[in-house]
């Protein structure tokens, strides 16, 4: 876990250090910035509704408890759903600009990578088919939440749990999205990726998730992920490269 959390500090550090990653990520930082205040608005009414909508009231001894419990349930819903949202549709918008990204962070580590040459629609739209599978295996954990949010009292706790667990693995696929695509792997290898690496993703997918709560640092964390995944996944290139 240690490990992937530090490949996210490390990309961090490598994207704001080198002046040529820095020109590709103010391009798409304005577009991020957009898609934050829009999902930050609608995060703050989701809470508020899930709220309104379940949080009990009257005067017996455990509402209160009750009602902490549900209250927490719904900010985390409301908050993973925003990160989820903002993380995938950040991708998506910026996807052609996180390949640059990732075509100078290989020129850097001595690797040659050519960037596709395609339509901004068309890079959009690869990036979006490639998120599509893992919002299927995401689907039935979440609806295993609210099965358990369901529970009184008891049932908050796991259907939370739940709940971060398919959050963080749904977000490792979309931070992966780029370098895999760059790997030409299809959706079983990204699967394998995550099940043969589990705790370096949960590590760099979890600090990642702490940073994006973090105003002004959330705009940074998809490009730095971007990078911190070379040492992850584009040194299988680097490798390759050395050999011959």
């Amino acid at each position: 876990m240690f490990k992937g959390a530090w490949a996210l500090v490390k990309g961090f550090h490598l994207l704001l250090s080198q002046n040529e990653l820095r020109t590709v990520l103010w391009r798409m930082m304005l577009l991020l910035l957009v898609l934050f205040c829009v999902l930050t608005f609608g995060v703050f009414e989701l809470s508020t509704a899930i709220g309104a909508r379940f949080i009990p009231t009257g005067d017996a001894w455990y509402i209160t408890i009750l009602a902490w419990l549900l209250s927490l349930f719904a900010m985390i819903l409301a908050l993973g759903i925003g990160m989820i949202s903002f993380v995938t549709l950040g991708s998506i918008a910026v996807s052609p600009w996180l390949d640059a990204l990732y075509v100078r962070v290989a020129k850097l580590k001595g690797v040659s990578l050519e960037q596709h040459a395609q339509p901004w629609w068309k890079s959009v739209g690869h990036s979006l088919w490639n998120s599509t599978m893992p919002l299927l295996t995401f689907m039935p954990l979440a609806l295993l939440a609210g099965l358990f949010f369901m529970v009184p009292v008891y049932g908050t706790i796991p259907a939370t749990l739940v709940m971060g667990y398919a959050s963080l693995k749904l977000l490792s696929f979309e931070f992966m999205d780029t370098p895999a695509s760059f790997q030409g792997w299809k959706w079983q290898a990204r699967k394998e990726q995550l099940d043969q690496n589990k705790w370096y993703y949960m590590g760099f997918t979890g600090f990642a998730m702490f940073l994006l709560v973090i105003p002004g640092l959330n705009l940074l964390v998809l490009p730095a992920a971007v990078v911190g995944l070379f040492s992850q996944i584009g040194d299988t290139t680097a490798r390759i490269a050395d050999s011959e």
